[in-house]
């Protein structure tokens, strides 16, 4: 057993390292198997050496967060505790290193994790950016953000959103209500976003406006879109013919971030999706950028990250099956072939 101190600089940082009713710490406590007890503006950290050198990593690198005025959740701890597993700790720099936008309640939009800081440098450094990761990532609030602050900054004159709704074999004609009303439903996670910078009132005079834009991916075909600021949600739905008629929109000025979950795919059987396409496709291409985002990346409630590694693990637990099943009827396909004598 060994005893470390980490001195703090203000109490107020111990504070927030702790959390409410210091879960912070006992989450820290629990997955290094340590001791951690506060002394004024020390923590006394006691355990096994290696557990010992570890919880402090983690202590050390959450203080950071604090000093550059982040609020410590549990979702930190757990990303921070992920790294340190990973020994990624010392690239906790590079993250947040600026603010995208500001909401308009005054809340700052920036990377929570080292791969969103990836999708945000993408998306300001190319002209197209692929965003590619489970739900819960930030990919679609992220890509709203980053039009926001290039409108702000006027950069582009409109903002345009749209996602695979209207197309062969998917019909909005029984929705009450124009155009407008009808792909509503289908794209509230990026009014939602929308709404978070801009605020209700400013919405609706940008959209009157034209500044603002939406509409079903089939209506995007035959334009030229200069100037413009274009999100593509929900990608994974859309076919390698839609893509491409997408892609083929962009104009001078603009900028283009396309996001979806390969894991969710909603194509009927037998569908490729223009999603999977274009990340093989668009590999090396200059001014675009393909970005993959992981159960890391999650800033929603920690279960979300831990279903979503479920499913990878039954998932590729089922490709191990099926890939068995396929080759033993290769194998039976070739022995009942053979010529019956050599059987």
């Amino acid at each position: 057993m060994i005893e470390q101190v980490v001195n703090v600089e203000r109490i107020e940082q111990i504070i927030n390292l702790f959390g409410s009713f210091d879960e912070n710490i006992k989450l820290l406590e629990k997955e290094y198997n340590v001791h951690i007890i506060n002394r004024d503006t020390e923590l006394r950290i006691s355990g096994d050496a290696e557990d010992v050198m570890h919880a402090q990593q983690a202590i050390e690198s959450l203080l950071a967060l604090a000093a550059r005025g982040e609020q410590i959740s549990v979702q930190n701890v757990h990303y921070i505790i992920s790294l340190v597993r990973e020994g990624q700790q010392d690239k906790l720099d590079q993250m947040g290193k600026g603010v995208i936008c500001v909401t308009v309640r005054g809340k700052p939009v920036k990377a929570k994790t080292l791969g969103q800081q990836s999708y945000i440098d993408a998306i300001q450094n190319n002209i197209v950016t692929v965003g590619v990761g489970p739900a819960g990532t930030g990919k679609t609030y992220l890509a709203v953000a980053s039009a926001v602050a290039a409108f702000r900054r006027k950069e582009i004159n409109r903002i345009i959103l749209t996602r695979p709704a209207v197309e062969a074999g998917e019909k909005l004609g029984f929705l009450p209500g124009d155009l407008q009303n009808k792909v509503d439903p289908y794209l509230r996670p990026l009014y939602d976003a929308l709404f978070d910078m801009f605020g209700p009132e400013a919405y609706h005079r940008y959209l009157e406006r034209g500044n603002i834009e939406v509409a079903p991916l089939a209506y995007m075909r035959g334009r030229t879109l200069d100037d413009a600021f274009i999100i593509l949600d929900e990608a994974q739905n859309t076919t390698p013919e839609q893509m491409k008629m997408f892609l083929t929109r962009i104009g001078f000025g603009s900028k283009a971030v396309i996001t979806g979950d390969v894991t969710q795919i909603d194509l009927p059987n037998g569908k490729t999706s223009g999603l999977k396409e274009a990340c093989a496709v668009l590999q090396g291409i200059d001014d675009i950028a393909i970005q993959y985002l992981d159960h890391r990346d999650v800033v929603r409630h920690e279960l979300v990250a831990k279903i979503i590694q479920a499913y990878d693990k039954h998932d590729k637990a089922k490709q191990s099956r099926e890939a068995r099943k396929k080759e033993f009827k290769i194998k039976k396909d070739q022995y009942y072939n053979r010529p019956q004598g050599n059987r």
